[in-house]
């Protein structure tokens, strides 16, 4: 049962990646773009992933555990987004995404998916957990929220601080 539910994430993760890349679209927002963030693929050719940091984000009944995350420009990082409450939550940054350089998403030993940029991941209940390696980029306050029915309302936010 907890391979399924990987591969599950899995799948939705990977929805989440190429509803992000339109590719041929040269008409649309920069955002659209596969190459987007400018810049990024050569951040993360050139990071040194050696010093990767590992942040850990808890979704638990409701809420985000921390509430807050303090990450520095430049830093590569791997945020470990482990969901501990009964229901399914998502993890929902497209400003933060957009403006990170992203290696890639993984889902325990199941899956790896590789796309310049996510805007949310949708993580299963129960121990569900989905590993993101990026470089922040931008400094700025980002918000972060839980898109599932009244989840938002009912306390499943936080912010992502780039120093």
């Amino acid at each position: 049962m907890h391979h399924r539910k990987a591969v599950t994430a899995a799948l939705a993760a990977a929805a989440l990646a190429l509803g992000g890349c339109q590719s041929g679209n040269t008409h649309g927002p920069a955002y659209a773009r596969a190459d987007y963030p400018p810049g990024g693929a050569a951040i993360v050719a050139s990071t040194d992933w050696s010093k990767t940091v590992d942040v850990v984000v808890e979704l638990v009944e409701y809420g985000y555990r921390p509430r807050e995350l303090r990450l520095k420009a430049g830093q590569p990082y791997r945020i470990r987004l482990i969901n501990y409450s009964g229901i399914n939550h998502y993890f929902t940054a497209p400003e933060f995404f957009r403006s990170a350089a992203t290696r890639k998403a993984m889902v325990d030993r199941y899956a790896e998916i590789k796309a310049p940029y996510f805007t949310a991941f949708e993580v299963v209940s129960r121990g569900g957990g989905i590993d993101v390696y990026l470089v922040p980029m931008v400094k700025g306050r980002f918000d972060v929220h839980c898109e599932i029915d009244d989840h938002r309302e009912r306390g499943v936010r936080g912010v992502i601080i780039v120093e």
